[in-house]
């Protein structure tokens, strides 16, 4: 014995990996949080809505013109939970699904699937870029 000891490491580069991410997890936020962001002013763009006809009894059908309700009910700060992993944001009227995605009297007039589409590759391409 010469009292000479050998230390070997197994798994040092995923070590190593892993401790790069979690040295970006603030990175990860930010682009969580500018992405949301981001989503909503998009919403906000795309909720301009034409109104719709409407029933009214000894009127007939009459124009409802848009009270932009829906448009001022979307956030544009962001929502954030999971401490700020996960990024959340929507209109909060209760009819905003109907306007959406319409009924068999109105069509539809989406504003939320388009801006999430827009946004999504966006996001995927900066998380991409921060992983390479």
């Amino acid at each position: 014995m010469s009292g000479r000891k050998e230390i070997s490491i197994t798994g040092a580069t995923e070590l190593m990996d892993r401790l790069k991410v979690i040295g970006q997890m603030d990175t990860v936020k930010k682009i969580v949080k500018t992405n949301t962001s981001e989503m909503s002013r998009a919403m906000v763009r795309n909720a301009t809505f034409h109104g719709h006809m409407e029933w009214e009894a000894k009127k007939g059908l009459v124009f409802v013109k848009p009270t932009g309700a829906t448009k001022r009910s979307i956030p544009i700060g962001t929502g954030l939970s999971s401490g700020g992993f996960i990024g959340f944001s929507g209109p909060l009227t209760e009819y905003a699904y109907y306007v959406e995605f319409g009924t068999r009297f109105m069509a539809a007039q989406p504003f939320v699937r388009p801006a999430f589409k827009t946004q999504s590759p966006k996001f995927k391409a900066d998380l991409e870029r921060l992983v390479e």
